[in-house]
């Protein structure tokens, strides 16, 4: 994720378009000077610090989703929270933290790096372009997935009420020797599916959300740099989510299938597994954990959003010292 004037290369390289488009706003253009090794450290400190911040609402949201032996009533918020206070106390809200830490970090920086490197490519010298940011948006979750989507799955194991792992190590073995290492993939094309759309409508809206704050008042947009971004990046986050719901529920189902009582599938295949939601729960299933998911999605999509544009400040003016 990053903000539609971030490119490589130097000032000089500007495109007259895109000098103009920042003139005609007032705004000077950021960040052009940085590496690429920087945009994959912003971008990797940003996923984890992003994930880390809201972690317990992501419990909350894979035990909805789950829909576990345990629990085959759908849980509300409210009573997930409960739940795990009650029975784990507060340390329950972090168990899958270290296989989240794990793959958060290096995915983020594969999905910064080549959405900067996308959109370079794909947005002509136009900043403003949304269909070039929406397509490095997709083109970015793609590489990135494909990185995090065996974390995740450790992770939303571990999450679950009665998880039969001790840790990430234990959860990690088991799975190899037991299901073998397709299990780590088995939501891979789910997980594509739902974030290529996400990311979609993330990027674009945060594009657009963005420029809109800072066309309000233009003279003061550098020094309100950061609350653009979270504003931006929130109201992004939270609509991106809400659409994409139902793929995330088929998502968990996927990942945590055969563990503490929750079904387990004949295949990996999305169009299987939401015919059997629909049988099961109905529509209403397919929405199951979609106020913790947007309680995630909008304040982790500012937290993201700031953490790495702040870094990538940091890092401009660093390489300005030099």
């Amino acid at each position: 994720m990053a903000e539609a004037s971030a490119e490589f290369g130097t000032p000089e390289l500007l495109a007259p378009a895109t000098a103009s488009a920042a003139a005609d706003l007032g705004v000077e253009q950021q960040h052009d000077g940085l590496r690429f090794w920087q945009f994959m450290v912003a971008g990797s400190v940003a996923g984890v610090v992003e994930h880390t911040a809201m972690f317990p609402v992501d419990t909350l949201k894979t035990r909805m989703q789950a829909r576990t032996q345990a629990c085959h009533s759908a849980l509300g918020l409210r009573q997930a929270l409960r739940g795990v206070l009650r029975a784990e106390g507060p340390l329950g809200l972090y168990r899958g933290l270290g296989a989240m830490s794990l793959g958060a970090g290096p995915a983020h920086a594969v999905y910064f790096s080549v959405y900067e490197s996308s959109k370079k490519s794909l947005s002509g010298g136009n900043p403003n372009n949304p269909v070039a940011h929406a397509t490095s948006g997709m083109l970015a979750t793609v590489a990135s997935d494909a990185v995090f989507t065996p974390m995740d799955t450790v992770k939303q194991r571990l999450q679950l009420k009665s998880s039969p792992y001790k840790g990430v190590a234990d959860c990690v073995s088991r799975v190899l020797r037991e299901e073998g290492i397709r299990a780590f993939f088995a939501s891979y094309k789910t997980t594509v599916v739902m974030n290529a759309p996400y990311t979609a409508v993330h990027f674009a809206t945060y594009e657009a959300a963005k420029t809109g704050l800072m066309e309000v008042s233009p003279d003061n947009a550098s020094d309100e740099r950061l609350v653009v971004h979270a504003t931006a990046g929130a109201a992004a986050g939270a609509l991106a989510a809400a659409v994409t719901t139902p793929l995330d529920v088929v998502k968990t189902q996927l990942q945590c299938q055969g563990v503490c009582g929750c079904d387990r599938f004949s295949s990996s295949s999305t169009s299987e597994v939401i015919r059997a939601i629909l049988r099961r729960d109905g529509y209403a299933g397919l929405m199951r954990g979609w106020k913790p998911r947007m309680l995630f999605h909008a304040p982790a999509a500012a937290i993201c959003w700031s953490t790495y544009e702040a870094i990538k400040s940091f890092f401009e003016k660093l390489d300005n010292q030099e």
